[in-house]
This record gives C-alpha cells, structure tokens and sequence, in this order.
C-alpha cells in the first residue's frame, strides 16, 4: 500500500464568494445540488446522515435525499432502524454532501422531525415493486442469520400483497429542519473558501469561517 500521507491534491475548480453567495442557505443548496446533478456526478443526493445514540456515541450513515424545500432536507427509511432509534432518544443530527468531483462540501445542522404521513405514502407509492416489498421484508439495522432470511421474507411480503403492498407502518419519512450550512469550496495552498449560514431568530446569519 502507498503512504497515505503522501497523498495530495491540489483544490482548483472554483471560488465561493460573499458577493457571489445567495443570501439564502436552501437557494444556494440548491444551486449547488442542481450543479451536481446537471455535470452527471455520480449519486448527487448521496448524503452522510450523523446521529449520536443514547451512549453518546455518534454514528454515520449514506443515505439519498429525496426532497428538500424551506422546511427542510427529506430522506425515507425504517423508522426501527438505529437511525430512526437514535432520532427518537435525540432528534438533532448532521448531513453532508461531499461532491468530490466539484470539491465542495456542504454540512447541515439541524433538528428532525418525522415528514407526514401523506408524504411517506406518496413516495413510498412512486418506488419500484421490489423496493416497497424490501421495506417489508429487511429488520434493518436488526442481526439476521443469512441473506436468505432476506430472501424468504421478501418472497413472503411479495405472495401477501401482489402489487399493492401498502406502506410499513414502521417505515416513513423524516425532514432534517436547518438551523445552519456550511458551504465548502476547495482552493489553492488550503486556504479553502467556507461560508456559514446561521439562524439569529428567522434571519439568516452568513459569515465567513478560516480553513
């Protein structure tokens, strides 16, 4: 293996300015992401989602967002999962998405509440067959003996409902609700640009932090 510490890569690609920024967080996310998205990156949605369970340990996870407007990032999953555990015992987490290709970087703080049940049901409804029968036959984040138990389970879930299984009653989706960004553009000599975003009552705080 190579010394990894000799590894090294030169940021050029872009600059993020004040001048340049949105004064809005979501906006500029969504600039961002929409760039991701129209120069074909590979998983544009992918988002790490940290959590810190009853322990005090954090733990991460990738997951897709699969929505986002002023109230918030949405992403779906089960609700018995170790994430949804952890959000049940405390319900502040942290995403980032890391486009290496642009390199850049954005980090979400915030608090998370469960999207409504209208909501769940319409996404759950536009999945493939096969994944809203996965929904019914994967305990996630539960120890399982064999990939056949999966296996089985969905065959079973998939003989009861045919094609219109309804959604689990365990599995939905959450909305991570802002109260900071972070913006993180690579640059030369690692003096990387970094805008933060924060809440001062329902304004919107945009600062300047060192790399």
């Amino acid at each position: 293996m190579d010394n990894i510490a000799d590894l090294r890569k030169t940021y050029e690609r872009a600059e993020l300015d004040e001048s340049a920024s949105l004064p809005d967080p979501i906006a500029q996310f969504g600039l961002w992401l929409q760039q991701a998205i129209d120069g074909q990156l590979p998983e544009p949605t992918a988002m790490t989602l940290a959590t810190v369970g009853a322990n005090g340990r954090p733990s991460t996870r990738v997951v897709l967002a699969k929505g986002f407007d002023a109230r918030g990032i949405v992403w779906y999953t089960n609700y018995d999962s170790r994430k949804g555990r952890e959000l049940a015992g405390n319900a502040f987490a942290a995403l980032q998405f890391h486009w290496v290709e642009m390199e850049r970087v954005v980090r979400i703080e915030g608090r998370v509440e469960k999207a409504s049940a209208d909501e769940s049901d319409t996404y759950y409804a536009s999945r493939p067959l096969d994944s809203r029968i996965g929904a019914w036959a994967s305990p996630q984040s539960q120890v399982v003996a064999s990939r056949a138990v999966l296996v089985a389970n969905a065959a079973k879930f998939g003989a009861k409902f045919v094609l219109q299984p309804p959604r689990p009653p365990h599995w939905g989706g959450y909305r991570l609700v802002p109260d900071t960004f972070e913006f993180w553009q690579g640059r030369r000599s690692r003096l990387h640009d970094r805008l933060r975003y924060h809440l001062d009552g329902a304004d919107w705080v945009r600062e300047r932090l060192a790399p």
